[in-house]
């Protein structure tokens, strides 16, 4: 099966809204999976600590599975044109992982237990699946010029789900897990349909696509790979310690509704500037709209132990979003632009697994509050972002330098 190609569009727009149901449904199942991960595992008699385990070895065994899977992707475009076989496997395992995991919790007794932490990191597992080699997709979909543009929308739907976290969690939970997981399964089957309806195998014409530089030179650049993968490290690990000292120090001044509400607008802000930062990318490029972005947030996160009322936290919330869209409009672009055409996969892989190395790192160092106070967590936080926005900026050589080898060799 060949994929169609497409010469008279600069961004595939259907196609990419298909793309962004997809991320929208990891998202929301993420929300889920979290919200409910303690209360499942006390219920069934398990200490708290084994949540922070689990997610320390599901994350670990992701930092392997998403470059892998990743590949596998690039292999099957290769052999058969379509990653969407691929795609389709992995969603419908996660699905059926996902419910499964209430439905262990509600009929098994004793001689089920030790099934709900088998059930929870085999889903963690299903889902790198499919993760990169769906996501790895957008660099088919879009110019190089546009890609931050079309990655906004998968911000857009990505920030709005992440939002149902602090600002709908109350209401997930009154739902109960068998309803919560059953809808999470079924927006996940759905996203697929969509992503198929939509035309997964389409293609902007390969000399104007998003790959074309990388293609180019056409071997991996070790440089290059190990700045995808340290990139994802500090952004990852910079929103991780954020998201856990903001919510920390507002405590201290607001009363613990308002908390969730001011966590929500860094969500809320993600998903509005999402489009709005995509056009400013289009002016400034990518690496620098990465790059400021980056910066604000660093210093934002030196802002944050200052906090003593409600109008800065509000603020600091807005900005943060906003400086995020930013970034995450960018980086699967950047790790797209550090590639060959044809190891798309392994690119977007590689940013996943230093997200899921810094996801361990992180929990990790956050079981230790008696060294790692709010305080000082933001300030690490801010120390990740500019270590990643110094990754971001040492991209440019990299790809000046791959494609002045590929220039000497002819």
């Amino acid at each position: 099966m060949q994929a169609k190609r497409i010469s008279d569009q600069a961004v595939l727009w259907r196609q990419v809204w298909g793309l962004a149901a997809v991320q929208g449904a990891i998202a929301l199942t993420w929300v889920i999976y979290n919200l409910y991960l303690l209360d499942l595992l006390t219920g069934f008699g398990f200490p708290r600590g084994l949540a922070t385990v689990l997610l320390i070895i599901e994350n670990l065994l992701a930092a392997v599975m998403e470059p892998l899977m990743g590949s596998l992707g690039d292999r099957a475009q290769q052999w058969v044109g379509s990653r969407f076989p691929l795609i389709a496997l992995g969603i419908i395992l996660a699905s059926v992982c996902f419910i499964a995991i209430p439905t262990v919790f509600i009929l098994g007794g004793a001689g089920l237990r030790g099934l709900l932490p088998v059930a929870l990191v085999a889903w963690a597992l299903a889902m790198t699946i499919f993760r990169s080699p769906a996501l790895s997709l957008l660099g088919r979909y879009a110019f190089a010029t546009q890609l931050p543009q079309a990655a906004s929308i998968l911000t857009l739907v990505g920030g709005v789900a992440g939002a149902m976290g602090p600002l709908a969690g109350n209401f997930i939970l009154s739902l109960g897990p068998a309803v919560a997981f059953t809808i999470g399964s079924v927006v996940m089957i759905a996203a697929a349909a969509v992503l198929r309806q939509a035309g997964p195998d389409q293609a902007i014409a390969a000399e104007a696509s998003s790959l074309a530089l990388a293609s180019r030179w056409g071997d991996l650049s070790l440089p290059g790979l190990g700045l995808i993968f340290l990139a994802g490290v500090g952004i990852t690990l910079g929103f991780r310690l954020l998201l856990s000292s903001f919510p920390s120090i507002l405590a201290l001044q607001l009363p613990g509704p308002m908390v969730k509400v001011v966590v929500g607008l860094i969500f809320v802000a993600l998903a509005v500037t999402a489009i709005p930062a995509g056009k400013l990318t289009l002016k400034l490029g990518n690496r620098r709209s990465m790059v400021l972005g980056l910066i604000v947030m660093a210093i934002l996160c030196g802002l944050v132990g200052l906090i003593q009322g409600g109008l800065l936290a509000v603020a600091i919330a807005v900005i943060f979003g906003a400086a995020f869209s930013l970034v995450s409009n960018g980086t699967i672009p950047f790790a797209l632009s550090l590639v060959p055409a044809d190891k798309a996969g392994l690119g977007t892989g590689l940013y996943f697994s230093g997200g899921a190395v810094a996801s361990s790192l992180f929990g990790v160092i956050g079981n230790q509050p008696e060294t790692m106070t709010p305080a000082i967590a933001a300030i690490a936080g801010g120390g990740a972002f500019l270590a990643a926005s110094l990754c971001i900026a040492a991209s440019g050589r990299v790809l000046l330098n791959a494609t002045a080898s590929s220039l000497g060799q002819r």
